[in-house]
């Protein structure tokens, strides 16, 4: 919205500044900080008095999480709400790829918020029902699919970008809208199943985010999309300004979400979040890069697929229990330990999934 402060520019004065996607980036990162010290305490306040007991505590999950019964839940709710304000003030609002983002961020939190409200209001684990949740994503992800299809260049639609072949594309065909709709579903729910200790799923979003945020506005400048044999995808270079949003309200959720936790994300923030990476990705035709960025988030959900599809076939477990953060629990790893060593494998393989930008 801060954008059309330009149409006063002379092009020497303040207002220029809002032209610049680096100046509008910054300012969406400390407005969705600033949102998150500023409504932080007082929305904990009220998830604790309106939720009571808190959060349903498994009782078949690792002991120390029984003692962390009554702490509130849906602070994703923190996380969006400073994203969305920031990138609503600080976006070019006539940019689709900034609406499309935002519509797959608050439609999966919308699942996630109605997920958790049944798990508070019933205090039980069950919540909506998975196929339900699925079948919903799965709608959600099909108009972004078709959305993001109708916005790209003609020569990119439907095509899967390959990392490190240098303008390579292979075209999907139709496949690509079932592939595209896993790609942001599968994204929902892996960070969905990450969400399992205090402040183990907020960083490696931060990180994973951080690194598409570069992406996207690295594909949407053609000086750097011809220099690094990049395919150019017009206008994606706005949503800089949402990653800075998500990175700014995900620190000041992360104040009070660090160990041990005031506020849990929730599915709320999990689904939204995990979402938006899937959404970021395929607006940048990297989808093939989110898994390598977000690859901690593929190594949760493939330990909780590898367990049920194990026990269910022999009866044995191939974890001490799943999602793989909860085995290293069970081996007796403080959940401080796990949280950080699994920040840092976050960080290289952002690292990683960048460094194939170059390599192209």
């Amino acid at each position: 919205m801060l954008y059309w402060l330009t149409s006063l520019s002379d092009g020497g004065d303040v207002f220029n500044l809002f032209r610049y996607i680096t100046f509008r980036a910054g300012g969406a990162f400390l407005t969705a900080l600033i949102f998150g010290f500023l409504f932080g305490r007082p929305l904990i306040d009220v998830l604790r008095r309106r939720q009571g007991k808190g959060q349903p505590i498994r009782d078949d999950g690792p002991e120390g999480h029984l003692m962390k019964a009554g702490t509130p839940t849906m602070g994703g709710l923190l996380i969006v709400g400073a994203l969305v304000t920031s990138t609503l003030l600080w976006a070019r609002l006539d940019n689709a790829y900034i609406w499309l983002v935002l519509f797959v961020t608050m439609a999966f939190g919308l699942i996630g918020f109605a997920d958790d409200y049944a798990k508070v209001s019933k205090q039980n684990t069950a919540g909506v029902s998975g196929k339900l949740r699925l079948a919903l994503g799965f709608g959600i992800a099909l108009i972004a699919t078709l959305w993001a299809t109708w916005l790209h260049p003609e020569d990119l639609q439907s095509q899967l970008a390959l990392p490190i072949f240098k303008d390579v594309l292979v075209n999907l065909g139709w496949l690509f809208l079932p592939f595209a709709m896993f790609v942001i579903v599968g994204a929902a729910n892996a960070v969905n199943l990450t969400d399992g200790l205090d402040g183990l799923a907020i960083m490696p979003v931060m990180i994973a985010s951080s690194a598409l945020g570069i992406i996207a506005y690295t594909v949407g400048r053609t000086d750097f999309t011809e220099y690094l044999g990049l395919h150019y995808v017009p206008g994606s270079g706005e949503i800089i300004i949402f990653v800075a949003g998500l990175v700014g309200g995900g620190l000041g959720f992360l104040w009070y979400n660090a160990p041990p936790a005031a506020v849990f994300m929730g599915d709320t923030g999990s689904l939204a979040l995990g979402g938006a990476l899937g959404a970021i990705a395929v607006v940048t035709k990297h989808e093939i890069v989110l898994g390598i960025v977000g690859g901690l988030f593929v190594v949760e959900a493939l330990s909780v697929i590898i367990q049920v599809a194990y026990f269910k076939r022999t009866g044995k477990r191939v974890f001490l229990m799943a999602p793989i953060h909860h085995h290293y629990e069970k081996k007796g790893w403080a959940e401080p330990q796990i949280v950080i060593r699994f920040w840092i494998i976050s960080l290289i393989l952002a690292i990683i999934g960048l460094a194939t930008l170059k390599l192209r």
